[in-house]
Order: structure tokens, then sequence, then C-alpha cells
């Protein structure tokens, strides 16, 4: 059977392993999105692509995913032996596009407009974490999360694995100054921080924005001086906590109601 892709030079291959180190995403500007889920999400979106490998053993399974991305980008069939170096899956499906980085914007331009929820996070340096949050503020219909420079990248492979493409379709802004956010977010509506306790039960009804902090270390003091509103999830058991993910999914779930 001849291979319908053509195979990458070997210096390719050695450009597109180094990209799973963050100081190269950052050089060269390109991340690796791995995964079919990932990818079908990434032929939906409006981002740009730069290349789409193919595992040789599997550059026929997805007819229809590969004939789209074909337009858009050039296509090539990678050995297994060299797939190894690329993949960061535990059971690789033979599918990994390679992106540009998403020209940022200034965050004062982002903010000076009317931009809808907006996710605000502190010091997420876990990416499965992070990657379930952007998914899961997709699900809710928030558009535009913050990031500040103690968050980890949104283009780390575990957070673009965890947010299932959901990141291509938002705009999500990294190295974010909150406390010089926050009082822009304000002029759209009230700022509310997740709290641990003592804090009001999260409802709908106005709020432009949240913090939310790592699970470890919840918001700092500095921050929370700057918001309107301090939200609590109420509980009935005796479990110590919620993961930040799960806590975030009720937070946007009763902040969207409505």
């Amino acid at each position: 059977m001849i291979d319908p892709y053509p195979a990458p030079s070997r210096s390719e291959i050695q450009s597109w392993r180094k990209l799973r180190l963050e100081k190269y995403r950052r050089r060269e500007g390109l991340f690796l999105a791995e995964g079919v889920k990932v990818v079908r999400e990434l032929e939906r979106s409006a981002r740009s692509v730069s290349a789409v490998l193919v595992r040789r053993d599997r550059g026929e399974s997805w007819p229809s995913l590969m004939d789209s991305l074909a337009e858009r980008a050039p296509v090539y069939a990678v050995r297994e032996e060299d797939w190894k170096g690329l993949s960061q899956d535990v059971q690789p499906e033979g599918i990994i596009a390679v992106v540009p980085v998403a020209e940022r914007e200034e965050p004062a331009v982002v903010l000076s407009r009317k931009t809808g929820p907006v996710l605000c996070l502190h010091e997420v340096n876990n990416p499965n974490n992070l990657g379930a949050l952007i998914r899961t503020a997709h699900w809710f219909g928030i558009g535009t999360i913050l990031l500040d420079p103690g968050t980890v990248s949104p283009t780390n492979p575990k957070a673009v694995r965890a947010s299932m493409g959901s990141l291509f379709h938002l705009n999500i802004l990294e190295d974010v100054d909150l406390r010089e956010a926050i009082p822009v977010l304000k002029k759209h509506g009230p700022v509310a921080a997740a709290v641990a306790a003592g804090g009001m039960p999260p409802h709908a009804g106005g709020a432009s924005a949240i913090l939310l902090g790592s699970e470890s270390h919840g918001l700092p003091e500095d921050l929370l001086a700057l918001a309107d509103e301090r939200w609590t999830i109420p509980g009935k058991g005796d479990a110590e906590s919620l993961s930040l993910p799960q806590a975030a999914a009720i937070l946007m779930y009763a902040w969207t109601a409505g």
C-alpha cells in the first residue's frame, strides 16, 4: 500500500520533539495538540494549523477529518519509532497537530470590550486542572480566561489534552497581572472570588468575573481585597474539600444559571 502522505525530514522531527518543553514552545510560537478529540476540535475552530502528523499505520483511520485538515496544512506520515519521541499519551491514538500559539492581545484591549463572563486564575500550576477548567468554562459559555504568571501555560501537552480541544474555542490570555485586570473587569459588573469558607453561596445575577486560586493555597489577601463578593460552595457532608475542577464546575453552573 502506498502511503498517502510524505514523511517529514529528520530536522522537522527534531524540531517537533522540542515542543514538549515550554522554552521551545515560547521560542517557536508552536505547540502540539494530540488525540482525535483534540484535533477534531481544532478542525472545528478558526485556529490556524502548521502541520498534521499521523502515525504511519493510522494514516487512513479518519478520512473525512484528514481531508479537511489537508486543505489547511501539510500532513505527514510518521514512523512508529519516531512517534514515540513525539507522543506523550500512554495509549497514543496516532494523530498530532502542530499549532501556532494564538497572537496575544493586550489584556487592557480585550477587557475594554464587554467580553461576557471572564474566568481569572491565580497560580493554577497543575496542567490537568487547567485543562479541566478550560473545558468546563467552554461548556458553560465562558469565552475569556485570564491566567496570571504563576499559572501553567495552556500549551502544556497535559493541559491541551485535558481541555479536550476546548482551548481552541476560547480567548485565553497568559501572564496577566490580575491586580491590574480586576479594576477593569469591575467596570462591567461585580467580581467574585472563590473562598473555602465564610462567603455567600455562588449565584447568577451579574458578576463579570470569578477569581479562582490554586487547589492548595487559594487566593492571596490582596486579590481577595479587590473582589466585590466572596463565594463559598455550601456542603452537607464532612469531606475536607472539593478538587479545584469540581469546585469550579459548581461555581460556573451557579454563576451562569438562568
